[in-house]
Order: C-alpha cells, then structure tokens, then sequence
C-alpha cells in the first residue's frame, strides 16, 4: 500500500496535477456564473415554470447542480485518462517506465486512483463550491422562497458523497475505448457520450435517477480498469 502511495505521488507530481486543481476552479466558477445566469432569467422565459423561475425549491436546485458538476468532472477524468495513461502508451513514453524494477500492475493502478481520486473529490468539492454560490445569491435575490435546513443539506451532501463515488468509477469507462487505439480523442468522445447518456433529461426523467443505472456504469468502470491492470502484464507497448 505504502508504495502504491508513493507511486500516486509522484504520478500527481509529474503531470502537475495542481494545473488540473485550478482548471476545476475555474469550471466550478463558470457552473456558478450559469447556474446565476439561469436562475436570474427574466420572468416569462421559462413559461412552462411557474412565476417564470428556472428553480422551484431547493431539490430541484441541487440537482441541476450535481448534474452539471458531474457532467464536466467526467470529462474531466477522460482528460485526465489521456494525459496519464493514453498518451505514454502512444507515445511508447510507458516503454522507459516499465524498465524500471516496478511493478506494472502497481504502476497502471496508481495512475487510475489517481483519475478516480481527482474525480470523487472535485465532484463533492464542485457541488459545495456552486452549492454554497447559489445559496448566497438566493439570500439576495429570493429565487426561492422556502428556507434551507439542516435536515436537507445533510441529505444532499450524502446524496453528493455516493454520487461522486459511482462517478469515480463510471468515469474510468472511456478508458477502454482510449485504450483499444491508444487515441485520447476516442477516450474524450467516448466521455462526452457517457455524460449524454446520464445526464440527459427528458421531461424530469434521467437514467441517472434509476439506481441501477449508476451503479451498473459504475461496476463496468471498475470492471474495465481492473481488466487494464489484469492485463498489462501481456501487453506489447512497442506495437
């Protein structure tokens, strides 16, 4: 374990993981500037709400939120699949680490924690950052009426925690599509097609709000990654 540790550090180290932290930042700004945006349309837009309001209580709120900080992480990960696993395979860069007396398994293992690491906590600290900036603006703005109580932000935030741990591993699916080619465009498509199949919404209906649905994505994506370290023992990186 000690080892594996050390091998996610220095992995966050080399690909500069804090420039990954600040882009998150910056997203989590622009789904707030959105979430403003939306939530202060004019009266009269948004006919079929009623009083013209995007948001009629704090449930509905919250959800749009999650949706749209989940959608962007998971591209996020499929970013962070190409850079750190996708692209040294392409680019034969992997071929140098595998000269070293570490093990593979090990090796391909601590780069996937550190995409499922990355994923589990933006999601939760993006959902509390745009969270909280939504709760400012209605203290102002009264886009809704109903106050906020202790009761449901404890329900939202455990909603938030196993939210972002099924995310964490659904993300790790366009890491089979990426790998089939070693093409970091097909791993980012293949992400933006998971995040469409989730994260549409259909007349208040998302497949996400199935239970199954969540969970299902997320034991492919542990599935997928654990077929990947499994395997990286027969592959032939100098194809």
């Amino acid at each position: 374990m000690a080892s594996l540790l050390k091998l996610m550090k220095l992995e966050m180290r080399k690909f500069r993981i804090g420039s990954y932290i600040r882009a998150a930042m910056i997203a989590n700004i622009i789904i707030i500037g959105f979430i403003c945006l939306v939530s202060l349309v004019e009266d009269g837009m948004l006919d079929e709400v009623p009083n013209g309001m995007p948001f009629v209580d704090y449930d509905m709120a919250f959800y749009v939120i999650d949706t749209l900080v989940r959608a962007t992480y998971i591209v996020f990960a499929s970013v962070l699949i190409s850079r750190i696993v996708i692209d040294e395979f392409r680019n034969k860069s992997i071929t140098v680490l595998f000269m070293y007396p570490i093990n593979r398994k090990k090796l391909i293992a601590a780069k996937l924690l550190v995409v499922m690491l990355f994923t589990f906590v933006a999601v939760i600290v993006g959902n509390l950052i745009v969270g909280i900036g939504f709760y400012i603006l209605n203290l102002y703005a009264s886009i809704i009426p109903e106050p906020i109580t202790w009761s449901l932000a404890a329900k939202e935030l455990l909603k938030v925690t196993m939210g972002a741990l099924a995310t964490s591993f659904l993300s790790l699916i366009p890491l089979y599509f990426g790998m089939r080619k070693h093409s970091g465009p097909a791993t980012i498509v293949s992400s933006l097609i998971v995040v469409a199949i989730i994260c549409q919404n259909v007349d208040g209906f998302t497949l996400y709000s199935i239970i199954a649905v969540p969970i299902g994505m997320a034991l492919l994506g542990a599935a997928i990654a654990y077929m990947s370290i499994r395997n990286i023992e027969h592959v032939d990186v100098l194809k």
